[in-house]
């Protein structure tokens, strides 16, 4: 008898091997098309963004052609986002953009793509205890981008405010992460490098809060490189535009060095 029930368990546990783990049932079976969309956007509501995307995808891939498969996309690339899934979210919402040129909700998408990217910005200074200006700004000039492809094919859109605000920031981000490469190679008497990245603030983010900083930096370049006729008119035009530059009025702590040798601050 026990000979027989040894038999039957290794029959039964030989039969597990090989028809492996039993299958999670599918509770979208015979589902429609708005039915699994409620039950995505239930779970959306609930906060289980990742169970939301498995309906999506089902939903996405058993009507295609449906009125609740485009918006299924957009539902999907924003449960990535709140995942902080930027790469998904972004990979997602260009899908959508190419699959659905003509969508009423387009803006919403190129909106969501810059947000994603913005997003990831403050994760990697939350991570590396870094000011991300201090990194490779690859994702700045990705958010700032998509905000522009917005704010340019949608002036009017109700995400205009935001993403202005963003954009503006992100600015003076990249613009300081030119100044913070400008600065080291002030250190290391690199001027002509040090010079093309000031020149670059000034002509790509030409009203971000560093202008000054980058002419500064330009007129002391010129100085070392004895370029006095170009020190001398990037000083003109830095009292034209900042007469109470502190370049002008030196405050009392200027110690041995000139304040405005901005590179000996990082």
């Amino acid at each position: 008898m026990r000979i027989g029930l040894v038999v039957i368990m290794m029959l039964f546990l030989g039969s597990c091997a090989i028809f492996g783990p039993p299958t999670e049932l599918d509770d979208t079976k015979g589902l429609s098309a708005e039915r699994i969309y409620e039950k995505a956007s239930e779970r959306m509501t609930s906060k289980d963004y990742k169970k939301s995307v498995e309906y999506l995808k089902k939903l996405e891939s058993r009507y295609p052609n449906s009125k609740y498969g485009a918006q299924a996309k957009l539902d999907m690339a924003y449960a990535y986002y709140k995942q902080q899934d930027a790469a998904q979210c972004v990979s997602t919402v260009e899908r959508f953009i190419k699959i659905h040129p003509n969508h009423p909700n387009l803006d919403y998408a190129y909106y969501l793509k810059g947000v994603a990217y913005f997003k990831e910005r403050g994760i990697v200074e939350k991570a590396t205890f870094q000011d991300v200006s201090d990194r490779d700004p690859k994702v700045l000039r990705q958010s700032f981008l998509a905000f522009k492809d917005l704010l340019t094919l949608y002036p009017n859109t109700r995400y205009a405010q935001d993403a202005t605000e963003r954009m503006i920031y992100l600015k003076n981000k990249l613009a300081d992460h030119e100044l913070h490469v400008a600065r080291h190679y002030m250190k290391v008497k690199a001027y002509i490098a040090a010079l093309n990245r000031a020149k670059f603030v000034i002509e790509s983010y030409p009203d971000s809060s560093f202008v000054e900083e980058a002419l500064v930096i330009m007129i002391s370049a010129y100085d070392n490189l004895g370029m006095n006729d170009l020190q001398e008119d990037n000083l003109r035009i830095l009292k034209q535009n900042y007469p109470n530059s502190l370049m002008f009025t030196k405050g009392k702590d200027t110690k041995k060095q000139d304040w405005w040798k901005f590179w000996d601050k990082d």
